[in-house]
């Protein structure tokens, strides 16, 4: 691989899963060739971002340009440390959630295969390109990619009530991106004459301060992805996708490049001592902060399992916008931080939530009660994902929160230390009950489970493997800690 250059790489990166995706409908008839080619060229991705990255920590700066849309605005992609995180995290798991996949959508018996794959390597290609976008312009372009690539895979089941959750899909993304995000890309346009990331950001002493707050909360609202309340119905919504959906797009890819959005404005476009300085965030703070409790206290009400996790991942996203806001260097490490950690945890529980699904057929958190003791693995995976979003030793989510909460603290921010803390007990409240009625809760009257099983193999392989990753992240956060120092480095020195 070192023969091929680094924009090689770039192309192969995005070109591959759009090949694949071509690969694939021809292969409508052929199920194992149809997954062969998912499976490989997911392979080759997970190669390929591993050996970027590997480039990356070295100090290359890889780039490639491929042609000017108007003078000044080109299509163009360059990986910074924080990109190259992103990439790493959606490329290595695309591969395990392909593993996980053939096992859900043949043991659920899901209608429409094909076009499940073939999409499900589009969205990819949209998430790597916006991973390694190289201006706002081309990030904008491939977010948008994304958005409507994602929409047959929300829609998937074809019920009116996935007709439905569709609409709110687009709607919502769709509406904020168009009528926020675009404005803002506009008017940062025509203040500093360029949309190219800088380290610190291209605004300061080009953009009156007084307006800062005004555009930062336009990029913040205008990523939809990124669930902010009040714009965030759409990930709940897009919960009656097939669970591999809800794994990957709604738990890294698409939710996450919604806060890897913000971090690129908060770090390459607006620059954090700009931010500061101008006391841009400092009312946006407690939007993040808010939404934080509140998803976490709906998600306590929720009975269905995807229900309740999807409104978790509402609140953990904004742990990671929250670290953007504080915008210093050591809440923009716990936050970059989190987009990984969070990623392995919370995809480990959509994981046993579609291993549930499938094997028992059971998707209400009230009718798990001892189903633990027919399911172990299943459930001890759940347990570990569950321990890492909490941030208890050893998992990996420790890592992530600890940086934030000492964000807060160098920011002196101790209203926000309290809701990093409050949270966490609301974390242990929703996610640990599960576990434990699973394990030690009797049935519920009339229940057995002496015909249940865990799920097929391939889906066993891939939630062990993520719930692994889990441990393994607490003890060598080495790769993504490594990244997160260095985006967070490239603030311009903004704050402590």
């Amino acid at each position: 691989m070192n023969v091929i250059a680094s924009e090689q790489l770039i192309a192969l990166a995005i070109l591959l899963p759009l090949i694949a995706s071509v690969l694939i409908v021809f292969a409508d008839k052929q199920p194992n060739l149809r997954e062969a080619i998912t499976l490989i060229t997911a392979s080759l991705i997970a190669f390929i971002v591993i050996t970027l990255a590997m480039r990356v920590q070295a100090g290359e700066v890889p780039a490639l340009e491929l042609f000017e849309v108007i003078p000044g605005i080109t299509i163009s992609f360059s990986i910074e440390p924080l990109g190259m995180l992103f990439a790493l995290v959606a490329g290595t798991l695309w591969l395990i959630t392909s593993i996980y996949s053939i096992g859900y959508m043949r043991g659920h018996h899901e209608k429409n295969q094909t076009r499940f794959y073939a999409a499900f390597a589009i969205a990819i290609s949209a998430t790597l390109a916006a991973a390694f976008s190289g201006n706002m312009f081309t990030l904008f372009l491939c977010y948008e990619i994304l958005t409507i690539s994602t929409y047959p895979l929300v829609t998937h089941s074809g019920t009116a009530e996935a007709k439905r959750s569709g609409r709110v899909y687009l709607g919502i993304l769709l509406g904020t991106s168009i009528g926020f995000q675009l404005l803002a890309i506009l008017i940062t346009w025509s203040v500093a004459g360029t949309l190219d990331f800088k380290p610190g950001g291209i605004l300061e002493g080009k953009l009156d301060p007084a307006y800062a707050g005004i555009l930062y909360a336009l990029f913040i609202f205008g990523v939809g992805k990124a669930a902010v309340m009040p714009f965030h119905k759409w990930l709940p919504a897009a919960m009656v996708a097939p669970t591999p959906v809800s794994a990957l797009l709604h738990a890294v890819a698409v939710v996450k490049a919604g806060v890897f959005t913000v971090l690129k404005v908060t770090i390459y476009i607006f620059g954090s001592d700009f931010i500061l300085s101008s006391g841009a965030s400092d009312w946006l703070i407690w939007f993040a902060a808010a939404t934080i409790l509140l998803a976490s206290l709906i998600a306590m009400t929720k009975d269905n399992l995807k229900a309740r996790l999807a409104y978790s991942t509402i609140s953990q996203l904004s742990y990671i916008v929250l670290g953007a806001l504080i915008a210093t260097k050591m809440s923009l490490l716990g936050a970059s931080m989190h987009i990984a950690m969070h990623a392995f945890a919370k995809i480990t529980l959509f994981f046993a939530a579609g291993a549930i699904l499938v094997a028992a057929h059971k998707s209400d958190i009230s009718q798990m009660r001892g189903l633990g003791r027919a399911m172990p693995i299943t459930f001890m995976a759940f347990t570990i994902g569950s321990l890492s979003i909490i941030g208890l030793p050893p998992f990996g989510g420790m890592w992530s929160k600890w940086y934030l909460a000492l964000g807060t603290v160098h920011a002196e921010q101790w209203i926000l230390l309290a809701v990093l803390m409050i949270s966490t007990l609301l974390n242990i409240a929703y996610l640990l009950p599960v576990a434990v009625n699973a394990f030690f809760a009797k049935p519920a009257e009339g229940e057995t489970y002496t015909e249940i099983k865990e799920a097929p193999l391939t889906m066993l392989l891939a939630l062990s493997l993520t719930a692994l990753a889990c441990i393994v992240l607490f003890f060598y956060p080495d790769p993504f800690y490594n990244l997160a120092v260095s985006a967070a480095s490239a603030t311009n020195g903004g704050g402590n």
